[in-house]
């Protein structure tokens, strides 16, 4: 393993047009192709409503009569989404378990004494440049006391000498090596569209076998076979069909897929690309968290420079923009927000494969599973099934809070905690609990340091790998408190859809922190769980109970 340090200075320049200059961060909204539906006036309201400024006085009676729809249609759209509910320019101080660990809490009392308009968002996926502020829609990372003093109240000001535009994090292996890495972050982008050229030749079944052969499976978190779900939307009867990329990264303690875009978005577009053509689609449509300015502004650069120079011919790319909504990471939940509507999952079935995006098949992939797609090609099923330790490939870890060095980190699928934490430089202190996967994979406790992070070893015991945002507590920690934060999270972040989750977050969230539920304490915790995991119709609600339930179980001398 090579050396790991931080950038040494500004963010290379990753896009096609020339990678030895200093990038430069793009100003203003990232450029993006409409996503709209000639007979759906829903799905231009979230890009009307963030030009118009969000959902100021007298905007939603304006689109109202311009589109037809019903005004309470545009406010509740408008209202559902945090970036446009309350549009006017503050600061956002993350609130993720990882950024408090580093003293959001502390940067926030200093935004709210310089005088600048403050609140708490949720987790920026910044966790390795702890902590993180939003300020309007631009992340700035590792904020200071001094940045919030220096400000003089005024938002425009907080940290507006450049220092924003370097959010490029630790990565590990340091020095490229096309031969046992699948992504390789440290290797400068390839457009010469070997990979596109070579998947050409092959007929889509061949192609479907090959990643059958790689054993890849989804690393967004449900780990489900990729092979399946390409098989399946090129199976349908319909023949317009869309390909969609999930880059809504929310899970708190996940970042990996900010650094593929920030480093490497020639294989996201290539990946995309090869997906296209393999499955009979012309239209690819992105999907990135709205906070996600920075990453946005280098892909849109990269994606106009592709299409300039022809590369991938006949296959168009649409970006959006998201508003600020977790539950968008859930992939129903994230077409209801492509097509313009509040981000609600959907029941399933069917399946996005059948019934997806504007009601036709539509593949979709995270960042990280798409990004692997040009290297099987051009390496073979076999290459990357042997990277894996006791799963096939190599994996993205994210490793934050207490380690020496937080970063994104590139190993064998099945590496043990220990080993991730290795090659982060360390530990800070003595290792008490940890996240594998997220806060939807609750606590383990440092009797687990030695377990494979993969996705059967982890579910064997009841977690999770999940994103494999990997989150590391040390004896300082009372997992109470952490369980509590993690609950408010999910709190904040549940759509209200179904009763179980809207109610049993509330419920867990107030018990643990001897809220309105105090005279019940933690008597009902497993049964209000249960409702949760067998009531509520997605990810989020079926794992939320994970870090209280979890966190009672290993370390209940925290609870007495």
């Amino acid at each position: 393993m090579g050396s790991l340090q931080d950038p040494p200075g500004p963010v290379p320049n990753r896009s096609p047009g020339g990678r030895n200059a200093d990038f430069q961060c793009p100003r203003g909204p990232v450029p993006c192709a409409p996503v709209s539906a000639p007979t759906d006036p829903h799905s231009t309201i979230p890009d009307r409503l963030a030009n118009a400024g969000g959902l100021k006085k007298g905007v939603a009676r304006e689109l109202s009569r311009d589109t037809g729809l019903h005004e309470a249609d545009i406010y509740g759209v408008g209202s559902f989404y945090h970036l446009l509910a309350r549009p006017e320019k503050r600061v956002r101080v993350c609130g993720g378990l990882s950024c408090q660990l580093a003293g959001s809490r502390e940067i926030l009392s200093a935004c709210q004494a310089a005088g600048l308009p403050t609140e708490e968002i949720s987790c920026l996926a910044a966790c390795d440049r702890a902590p993180a502020v939003l300020r309007d829609r631009r992340t700035l990372p590792m904020v200071t006391i001094q940045d919030a003093e220096r400000s003089g109240g005024k938002v425009e000001d907080l940290c507006s000498n450049g220092s924003e535009s370097v959010w490029c994090g630790t990565i590990g292996p340091q020095e490229a090596d096309a031969e046992t890495l699948c992504l390789n972050l440290s290797a400068e982008p390839d457009w010469s569209g070997s990979a596109f050229n070579a998947a050409s030749t092959m007929e889509p079944s061949a192609l479907f076998d090959l990643i059958e052969e790689s054993g890849l499976q989804g690393r967004g978190g449900a780990g489900f076979p990729a092979h399946i779900k390409w098989r399946a939307v090129a199976d349908q009867a319909e023949q317009e069909r869309y390909i969609v990329l999930n880059a809504d990264e929310g899970e708190p303690g996940t970042f990996k897929d900010r650094e593929i875009l920030l480093r490497r978005p020639d294989l996201v577009l290539e990946g995309l690309a090869i997906a296209a053509a393999a499955t009979g689609s012309s239209e690819i449509y992105l999907y990135l968290r709205g906070e996600f300015e920075v990453p946005g502004g280098v892909l849109a650069e990269a994606i106009q420079a592709t299409t300039e120079a022809g590369r991938f011919p006949g296959i168009t790319f649409h970006m959006h923009a998201g508003q600020g909504a977790y539950i968008c990471g859930e992939e129903t939940a994230m077409l209801e927000a492509l097509e313009g509507k509040r981000g609600m999952p959907r029941l399933k079935p069917p399946f996005p494969v059948e019934i997806g995006l504007w009601n036709k098949p539509t593949l979709i992939h995270n960042v990280e599973t798409i990004a692997c797609i040009p290297g099987i090609v051009l390496q073979g099923g076999t290459w990357f099934k042997d990277l894996g330790r006791t799963e096939a490939g190599s994996k993205l870890y994210c490793v934050s809070g207490h380690v020496q060095n937080p970063g994104t980190y590139e190993l064998p699928l099945g590496v043990s905690l220990d080993e991730l934490v290795e090659a982060a430089g360390g530990y800070v202190g003595t290792l008490k609990a940890f996240s594998p996967g997220g806060a939807s994979s609750g606590f383990l406790p440092a009797s687990e340091r030695g377990r494979a992070l993969d996705f059967k070893g982890l579910g064997a015991i009841g977690s999770m790998l999940g994103s494999a945002g990997v989150v590391v507590l040390n004896d300082t920690i009372n997992m109470r408190w952490a369980a509590e934060e993690q609950l408010r999270f999910f709190e904040e972040e549940s759509c209200g859809q179904c009763a179980p989750c809207r109610i049993g977050t509330h419920y867990l969230h107030a018990a643990v922190k001897g809220g309105e539920e105090k005279s019940l304490g933690l008597t009902h915790v497993a049964d209000v769980a249960w409702q949760m995991n067998e009531g509520s119709i997605c990810g989020l609600g079926q794992a939320a109970a994970l870090p209280l339930t979890s966190a009672l179980k290993y370390f209940p001398e925290d609870f007495a």
